[in-house]
């Protein structure tokens, strides 16, 4: 069974979700980064960058896999799902979880960073990475006009863009140029393992998320995420 450790973030529900839409056996270890957790020297054992996600494979001599990419392709091979088998739509699978991975993923991450994280806010730098992750979002919506999924089928390349598209109201990115991507949200949002891959480690419910201005950010970012199952 994959042992999975993992934290309520967008590049953590990215295994998840894939284990769910893949039907792998796995259990789950909390790893709260608020805590400080993935720093701990137990987990520093497990994963040497202190990084979530993370999964061990007790069937391959409890190999470690980090870097959520990596763990998407790791996933589908070994489960004979999500990434095809022929050279060409294998590779188109692959071209654009790259995308995401080395483009979309890191343009909103440090919009996110530069939002939220810095103490001074840097406008100029704040518009160019708006404009940048635009420009990929239109790439994305061309793409989505001749494809129900961005590869075609489905595919851990949805997976991987789901978790950062799906949230992009967070940053402050308004898609309603993005016909295409609205309807691709909404064609995700009916997939029930993409649904319950989001409430692993645990349910994203902004109720419970506690009252006082400190908490408002959070509970506003899982109204966000509890939202992409209902698009």
């Amino acid at each position: 069974m994959i042992q999975l450790y993992t934290d309520m973030s967008p590049h953590s529900w990215k295994a998840p979700i894939a284990l769910e839409e893949m039907g792998l056996p796995y259990a789950v270890h909390h790893i709260s980064l608020g805590a400080g957790a993935q720093k701990s020297p137990e987990y520093l054992k497990i994963s040497p960058w202190g990084v979530v996600p993370t999964i061990v494979d007790p069937e391959m001599d409890d190999l470690v896999v980090i870097e959520s990419g990596a763990i998407l392709i790791y996933l589908a091979e070994k489960s004979g799902k999500l990434l095809p088998t022929s050279v060409p739509e294998r590779s188109k699978v692959l071209q654009w979880l790259m995308f995401h991975t080395a483009n979309m993923g890191p343009a909103q991450s440090v919009m996110d960073l530069l939002t939220y994280e810095i103490e001074k806010p840097i406008p100029e730098a704040v518009e160019f990475y708006r404009q940048r992750a635009l420009g990929m979002y239109e790439v994305f919506d061309r793409q989505l006009a001749e494809n129900e999924y961005v590869a075609g089928d489905f595919s851990i390349a949805d997976i991987a863009h789901w978790v950062y598209v799906g949230t992009h109201e967070w940053v402050g990115l308004n898609i309603d140029a993005f016909p295409n991507v609205q309807r691709w949200l909404s064609t995700m949002a009916k997939r029930p393992g993409c649904c319950r891959g989001l409430d692993v480690p645990a349910p994203v419910t902004p109720d419970l998320v506690p009252e006082g201005e400190e908490f408002q950010k959070y509970r506003r970012y899982l109204e966000i995420v509890a939202s992409m199952k209902t698009r």
